[in-house]
């Protein structure tokens, strides 16, 4: 019997559902503190949750028998996932509940944004009458920027084109084919800084999204733009949101979430023109409803050797399976990584090479692997990483061969897009080792890991020690340095493994040089 502990409240339907799972003891306890969760946790198999609880590291280490814990809602920022994943439990949420409420909630925002509604409610209420301050616009005809075209986003495009809305969008693991069936243009990110009226994310929070619109990015906009943001909060930089709203660069936003919850010390609450509700997202029966009874089934499932759904970190394999292809396993989500990392544009088409002895293996865990590292988001798993792809138009192909020369093994991953296309190849060698051997043509021999700086380069006298010369006057640490060329003289490609990160004043001077076609930095 797996024992499952509730510590926070669930809808009757998705507690109903647990309860009467053969094979499942359930008990509901909402409100624990840390300290009294750490000291109960190790008698459970699986924990649910919502937003309330915290899972801690201390939890997790205390969850001897934990295997599954369980997020009713799309973020897992409440799960320290890192702890979860080093003690091997299964972290599930629900990504798909709350799709409808979210996409609701988003036009709810801007049709109150571009109408002055609470404001002019809050007027009313004072007893003023003052409808010469509250003149709105139209959005008919506006463009409607939308930065992410996953669920959400697809389902905020389809509302919005019915209210006579020019939906773009930016999001480069959407093919244009595929945006071209949903009736929306896509173009890069600065364009759509540049044209759209509004502006609405629909992307997770990551390293990479961290305030992705600041300063910079306010003074591309037209005057006057919209701003809703309903995904996380830390993409917009408060800081600079302020300045652009008390300069009327931006006319006005609304603010679902924020970079701290609650943002009661935000000066952002003091302005008229910024509409903030306290992260009301998820918050509709409906969506509680669909969170709770998803992830109860996911919960019963996982705990009774059905199907795993919907995790975010990586699922336990069976001992055989894991002897057979664990070598590979970080080798290949680094492959696909490192090529999405290597390539400009909207993905159209993955092509995966098994080669050598892995081809004769399963590598469906493989293949699934890879597009999980290729797609660089963090709700992506093995588990829906290549249904998210073939969502977004991605073209997935296979090809096993029995051998390739010079290699017992060998994995190649190519991307193309609408712009360009590159190959990365990998093997393992006899102890067990990753290793990166080719980046298209070019022959090397690296481990993929770490901060690296690529550079497509001619090959010329001086360069390396150019370029070496640059980091050290950075403070930058070169941990090693590998070449490949053509021929002496002709295209070359010198791969950096550094120990920090470029800032983008070092970068520029780097690729100064007449000589550097082509760099990139990538973090694996």
């Amino acid at each position: 019997m797996a024992k499952v502990l509730i510590s926070d409240p669930l809808s009757k339907q998705g507690l109903a559902l647990l309860e009467e799972a053969k094979g499942i003891e359930v008990e509901n306890k909402p409100g624990l503190s840390e300290d009294e969760l750490v000291s109960i946790i190790g008698g459970y198999d699986g924990l649910l949750v919502r937003s309330g609880t915290k899972v801690t590291a201390r939890i997790i280490e205390a969850g001897k028998n934990l295997k599954v814990i369980g997020r009713a809602g799309v973020g897992v920022d409440n799960v320290d996932l890192e702890a979860a994943t080093r003690a091997g439990i299964i972290v599930m949420n629900t990504p798909d509940g709350n799709t409808i409420s979210t996409a609701e909630h988003t036009m709810s925002m801007l049709f109150a944004l571009n109408r002055n509604i609470p404001q002019a409610d809050a007027s009313l209420k004072r007893k003023e009458w003052k409808r010469s301050e509250f003149g709105g616009v139209e959005v008919f005809g506006k463009a409607l920027g939308i930065i992410g075209l996953g669920r959400i986003g697809h389902e905020v495009a389809k509302r919005a084109a019915g209210f006579g809305m020019k939906v773009i969008a930016y999001d480069p693991f959407v093919s244009k084919e595929h945006a071209r069936e949903m009736k929306i243009e896509l173009v890069e990110l600065s364009d759509l800084y540049k044209r759209s009226d509004f502006i609405t994310f629909h992307i997770p929070l990551t390293e990479e999204t961290r305030h992705m619109m600041g300063a910079k990015e306010f003074a591309m906009m037209k005057d006057g733009v919209r701003i809703v943001n309903c995904a996380r909060g830390g993409i917009i930089d408060e800081e600079a949101l302020y300045v652009a709203l008390t300069s009327g660069k931006v006319a006005g936003c609304a603010l679902d979430v924020y970079e701290q919850e609650p943002p009661f010390d935000s000066p952002l609450l003091e302005l008229d023109n910024c509409i903030t509700v306290p992260h009301l997202g998820a918050s509709t029966k409906e969506a509680q409803l669909n969170v709770a009874v998803d992830i109860a089934r996911q919960v019963v499932d996982c705990l009774t050797g059905g199907e795993i759904r919907n995790a975010v970190n990586m699922p336990v394999l069976d001992a055989e399976l894991k002897a057979q292809l664990q070598p590979f396993i970080t080798l290949v989500e680094n492959l696909g990584s490192l090529a999405a990392q290597l390539v400009d544009g909207n993905m159209e088409e993955v092509a995966i090479e098994y080669a050598g002895q892995v081809a004769s293996k399963e590598t469906n865990i493989l293949t699934t692997t890879i597009i999980k590292g290729l797609l660089m988001d963090p709700m992506a798993n093995y588990v829906n990483a290549v249904p998210i792809a073939k969502e977004r138009g991605i073209r997935i192909t296979e090809t096993k061969t029995s051998q390739r020369e010079g290699f017992i093994n060998l994995i190649s991953v190519s991307v193309k897009t609408d712009r360009m296309s590159r190959t990365v190849s990998g093997t393992i060698f006899k102890r067990g080792d990753p290793h990166l051997v080719y980046i298209d043509h070019f022959e090397v021999d690296a481990v993929p890991e770490g901060d690296l700086l690529i550079l497509f380069q001619t090959d010329e006298p001086g360069i390396i020690g150019r370029v070496g010369t640059i980091l050290g006057q950075s403070g930058i640490n070169i941990g090693w340095l590998k070449l490949g060329r053509e021929q002496a003289g002709g295209q070359a490609l010198s791969l950096w493994n550094l120990d920090g990160a470029i800032s983008e004043e070092t970068m520029a001077e780097i690729t100064s040089a007449p000589e550097i076609k082509e760099a990139r930095l990538v973090r694996l």
